[in-house]
């Protein structure tokens, strides 16, 4: 969609439909890093001055002479497809331009026009790129309880873009261009040099220090101006610092390293976004939060993995088109992602599962020692068999890393496991067995019976306590976490009857 200072236009944008098991298997292992761009982040009576135009315009019209545009043009496709596509759905989509639209008449540049793309991913994720570029990804609608918060997260990339923060990122990436080329050749078949490549790149994707806090300054203004609670940025980032912490495989775990260096660390950054909102006097007494026609807005939301990329559930991996399932270890923490499904857990364990296309009919072992595994130990490959299946072992080392290389194949389809453990450590050889062990093809009544999860709106009944709700949620071993921390409920928190909360079911 392109929003504009004076009207919202829908764009005739492609959905991408992306597998996320046939891709190359890359050999990097990068352990407690939270790969992300940029986190950052009314009452139902306000009504913003957002209908469509009498005259609509695409995308490439609106935009045909912004040659900062033309940048954020040239990247689109990269990020939609990496992302698992575009989400559509016309009631989140109205509800994302009805936000953006109140945000554009108060930015720094009113006639700066925006095209928003909401991601099909269930990551947590907002970002920017030249020219009004706006990306915001299902999983953080469905983190956000209200339009101010989902604002707080727009008005801050709107500030990315109207300080030009994109074209001063693009200038450190092409000094660094040579840097990379020499990690890259003197270093390419070294798994320290490729760590060394992947944190460069982070480096780039990250706005500096001092963007982020310019950014957050513009956004809370923005807030403020537009009618929105401006204390919803410093919410919202509450709520993503609680996000990290669900999302740790260590709870106890030091949280900073969640964050790119380059960023301010979560609780100054909270801090410092509720000194800019008292510009516009106490909590409470500014602005409209929108929490009813918001959730009506997500309800029927897509959660977590999306039918095209499969399911996790709990320690479990399942995809029905594809037809298989495993299990990673208690205790992993599984993240589908669309290259490839990636686990963690303690030790520093690493997991990585993908697929590619068999069209060569070799066997698994002259497959696993074709070339794409760095380290391989020759000696170590043998034919095996999982559950019934054709299959291949193999053994690898690189600088402080020990591998275990599983091959499976179905049909014209190789599956590959890939574990990674610090070297010596006695972690890889029950990780791999578990692998092994668990996986296997799923039977055509299971493979039906696999459903999406969705955000389901519910009004609160006399008698229901936060407990009876949670027990109703679906995907999750930790359904109590979950539901306070999707609804943003603090410890000793009630709800009274009328009261409307999230939940995730089927």
């Amino acid at each position: 969609m392109v929003i504009t200072s004076a009207n919202a236009v829908r764009s005739s944008g492609r959905r991408f439909l992306l597998s996320g098991i046939a891709r190359p298997l890359t050999v990097l292992v990068a352990t407690s890093v939270l790969l992300s761009g940029c986190q950052s982040l009314f009452d139902q009576s306000y009504e913003p001055n957002v209908s469509p135009s009498n005259n609509p315009q695409i995308v490439e019209e609106v935009q045909k002479n912004d040659p900062r545009a033309q940048m954020g043009a040239r990247e689109h496709p990269r990020i939609v497809a990496s992302y698992g596509g575009e989400y559509h759905d016309e009631k989140t989509e109205k509800l994302v331009a009805r936000i953006a639209g109140a945000l554009t008449a108060v930015s720094e540049n009113p006639n700066q026009s925006y095209r928003i793309t909401i991601l099909n991913s269930p990551a947590i994720n907002a970002f920017a790129l030249p020219g009004g570029y706006l990306y915001v990804t299902r999983g953080l609608l469905a983190l956000a309880n209200d339009a101010s918060e989902v604002a707080a997260v727009l008005s801050h990339e709107m500030a990315h873009v109207t300080a030009n923060h994109g074209i001063e990122r693009q200038r450190r990436e092409e000094a660094e261009v040579i840097a990379s080329r020499v990690v890259a050749e003197v270093l390419s078949s070294d798994l320290a040099g490729k760590q060394a490549l992947a944190r460069g790149k982070l480096r780039l994707a990250a706005f500096s220090r001092q963007q982020e806090l310019q950014a957050d300054v513009i956004g809370v203004r923005m807030l403020g101006e537009a009618g929105y609670d401006p204390y919803a940025a410093a919410r919202f980032l509450d709520s993503m610092a609680n996000y990290s912490h669900f999302t740790s495989v260590d709870p106890d775990a030091d949280q900073s390293l969640d964050f790119l260096s380059s960023h301010p660390n979560a609780p100054q950054r909270v801090e410092l976004a509720r000194r800019h909102a008292r510009a516009f006097g106490p909590e409470g007494t500014h602005g409209e939060s929108g929490r009813e026609y918001y959730l009506n807005g997500i309800d029927g939301l897509l959660y977590g993995d999306s039918p095209q990329e499969g399911y996790v559930r709990g320690q479990t991996f399942l995809h029905g088109s594809l037809g298989i399932r495993f299990e990673v270890p208690a205790g992993f923490q599984i993240d589908n992602k669309v290259e490839a499904v990636l686990a963690t857990g303690a030790g520093d364990v690493a997991i990585r599962f993908d697929g590619v296309a068999d069209d060569q009919k070799r066997t698994l072992t002259n497959y696993i020692s074709s070339g794409w595994v760095t380290g391989l130990l020759p000696e170590t490959i043998k034919e095996t068999t999982v559950n019934g299946l054709e299959a291949a072992t193999a053994r690898a080392s690189a600088e402080r890393w020990d591998f275990d290389i599983t091959v499976i194949r179905i049909g014209s389809q190789i599956f590959r496991f890939l574990t990674a453990v610090p070297k010596g450590s006695p972690l890889l050889q029950p990780t791999a067995d578990t692998l092994r062990a668990t996986f296997r093809r799923i039977t055509p009544q299971e493979a039906q019976s696999l459903k999406p999860l969705r955000i389901r709106v519910v009004t609160v009944k006399p008698g229901e306590t936060i407990g009876t709700l949670a027990a109703r949620m679906m995907g999750t071993e930790r359904k109590l976490d979950l539901f306070k921390m999707i609804n943003a409920l603090q410890t000793g928190s009630t709800l009274p009857p009328g009261t409307r909360v999230k939940l995730i079911t089927e």
